[in-house]
């Protein structure tokens, strides 16, 4: 047992080993030196906070109670795992968080025999539970397996998929519903506090079991009347039927941050044998910080903040975000359209469309965590007349492609997919990043797919989607500030397929995609000051490709580089395509495609990874060198 001095208790844990040789009485003490020490270290770093402060005396529970890492415990998402991830032997590396070379901000399964499945997107955690639940019984194992998800990620299809699955195979399976904004039912006291643990025990569950096993030997119209009542009585103190219905023996509601009503609740349903138990618990995010406890969604991910008064550091400079700028773009058009509407999935303020829902509440539909449903629910709006733009991350957006296939492109409705967050992201590291998106659009037939060069071509893309009719146009932009260009009152038209020429020359050109242009003319200066004449080009669209330009620049350059944010597949492979179809690399053109390498870049930060990746200016110069081969070396010499 850890010892009895004033040593705090968090200091003698190096691991959940340690947690349950604690006293129960000293466990809410634990907690307290855990919620403090969670805030000073993020407080340094940066960093998802809100929702981790909210499930501290969860997360000694179960550690406490299960004997992790034997029993499976699975975080959604991950947003809440930060002080899971400072019990079980990672406290030391919590100021490397979401940095390079540093823990990540999720669990992650190469970090910790602790992180039983790792994860970014959210929804997953019972699904993956379930296969392990079941890979455990095809292996005749005798460990637990408990999925905490969020009442947020409970608004995905694919967590009830999970669930209908594991009621059906009537799998031992735990799960936890964290209910951090009293979404579902709030606590009712005391008397719920009862109700959950007599319900979670085993002289409730034994006399259950018995009278089922009763029933089934009543005649069919006795035994449904049998189940109706037993389902109604516990439907009508806990609230219960919704997860009875799915198979899942529901527990709860009980105070999330209550010990003494949680551990035995946790020690019943661990000892439970038998079926799916769902245990529904309350807490509050950012419990114990008086900053985010009042203002939760500023604290869900925060920059470094001071401690005492909450101020969170400011990022610097003035330029306007990516996202700000296509917020207020969208507003613009939406003054002049009254067919614009906006959706998206759970995510308002990351997509700039809080901003569009102030101004226009009644256009204005976020969906939840249900990235299929955004899709098609656009396909359906624009099937009746109206021109959504359906705003979602780069990443996200890969959860719907079936519906982007099937609902919007096949029936070429007119949706405006706003792809935020296309391109690296800095500390949410591989997860997030953008990276597949201009590879799965492109390959699609009749999909119009932008990107946006700079803050201002942003605007004119905003503007062009929404003037598109035709079918399904698309355009992405990164994470982050704009680069400083001057900036039109409204965006202009753009010609559907048409790049623009940033700058002519005659030996090299560099075709750009994306915000990679800046770079990209940087990188034609220093080659201009080698006496390699170079040319840039801003494609604008990836599809369809500007023919006639790409084949200008095949025909009167020696060197063809194509740069972009995005992986192999996308705006290279293109031009790639189109030059070897129409014969244009039979002369001789040196072309190097420049995309992000074929592997996962983990966070740092967002410069840092473009270079790490080869795509910054440096690179370019380096590319333009390497195809120049021997004549390279006799410019440098020159």
């Amino acid at each position: 047992m850890p010892d009895s001095t004033n040593t705090p208790l968090l200091d003698q844990i190096a691991s959940p080993v340690d947690l349950r040789k604690l006293d129960e009485h000293q466990l809410s003490q634990l907690a307290d030196e855990l919620r403090a020490d969670l805030i000073e270290q993020i407080s340094k770093t940066g960093g998802h906070l809100g929702a981790g402060l909210g499930v501290v005396e969860l997360t000694v529970a179960l550690h406490y109670v299960f004997n992790t890492p034997d029993d499976r415990l699975i975080w959604d998402v991950g947003h809440q795992a930060y002080p899971h991830k400072i019990l079980t032997g990672r406290r030391d590396r919590m100021t490397t968080i979401r940095q390079e070379d540093g823990l990540s901000g999720f669990a992650k399964r190469a970090e910790s025999e602790y992180d039983a499945f790792g994860a970014g997107h959210s929804s997953t955690s019972i699904s993956a539970g379930l296969g392990m639940a079941v890979a455990r019984d095809l292996s005749g194992g005798t460990n637990n397996v408990i999925s905490v998800i969020g009442d947020g990620a409970m608004s995905a299809g694919m967590a009830y998929e999970a669930m209908n699955n594991a009621g059906a195979l009537d799998a031992r399976l735990i799960v936890i519903l964290n209910d951090n904004d009293m979404s579902i039912a709030p606590p009712t006291g005391a008397m719920s506090h009862y109700l959950a643990r007599l319900v979670s025990g085993k002289t409730y569950r034994t006399l259950r079991d018995r009278a089922k096993n009763f029933t089934r030997h009543l005649p069919d119209f006795m035994r449904e009347g049998a189940r109706r009542t037993e389902e109604y009585t516990r439907g009508f103190f806990t609230g219960g039927t919704m997860f009875e219905e799915l198979g899942f023996f529901y527990v709860g509601p009980i105070d999330g941050h209550d010990l003494d009503h949680l551990l035995p609740v946790l020690k019943n349903v661990r000892d439970a044998k038998t079926g799916p138990i769902l245990v529904h618990v309350i807490t509050k995010k950012g419990k114990g910080y008086g900053p985010a406890e009042s203002s939760d969604d500023k604290y869900h991910g925060v920059s470094k903040f001071d401690v005492i008064t909450g101020a969170q550091a400011k990022s610097k400079g003035n330029l306007p975000s990516y996202t700000g700028v296509f917020a207020e773009s969208l507003i613009r058009e939406a003054e002049e359209d009254d067919k614009i509407v906006a959706v998206n999935a759970a995510m308002p303020a990351g997509t700039g469309l809080d901003k569009f829902g102030a101004r226009f509440p009644g256009r204005t539909f976020d969906v939840g965590i249900a990235e299929q449903h955004a899709v098609t629910f656009s396909a359906g709006l624009a099937a009746e007349g109206y021109r959504p733009f359906a705003a979602i991350y780069s990443t996200f957006l890969q959860r719907a492609y079936d519906q982007i296939v099937h609902d919007v492109v096949i029936q070429k409705l007119p949706v405006r997919f706003a792809i935020d967050r296309a391109g690296y992201v800095g500390a949410d590291g591989p997860t997030h990043a953008g990276s597949f998106d201009i590879s799965y659009l492109t390959a699609l037939p009749d999909m119009v797919v932008m990107a946006a060069g700079d803050e201002a071509e942003l605007k004119h893309m905003v503007r062009t989607a929404a003037a598109y009719d035709e079918g399904p146009i698309a355009f992405r932009y990164p994470r982050g500030n704009g680069v400083g260009v001057e900036m039109p009152q409204r965006g202009e038209l753009l010609e559907i397929g048409k790049g623009r020429v940033m700058k002519e020359g005659s030996k090299v050109a560099i075709l750009s995609f994306g915000t990679r242009l800046a770079d990209a003319l940087k990188a034609a200066g220093e080659l201009d000051g080698f006496g390699l004449s170079t040319t840039v080009v801003d494609a604008r669209f990836a599809k369809p490709l500007d023919t006639a330009l790409v084949a200008r620049l095949a025909r009167e350059h020696e060197v063809l580089v194509t740069v972009e944010e995005g992986a192999v597949g996308g705006f290279g492979s293109q031009v790639m395509q189109f030059l070897a179809m129409k014969g244009l690399l039979d002369s001789g053109l040196k072309i190097r495609p420049m995309v992000m390498p074929d592997r996962f870049v983990n966070q740092a930060a967002p410069d840092a990874m473009v270079k790490a990746a080869g795509l910054d200016a440096k690179a370019i110069v380096d590319t333009v060198f390497r195809a120049l081969g021997e004549e390279a070396n006799r410019v440098l010499q020159a």
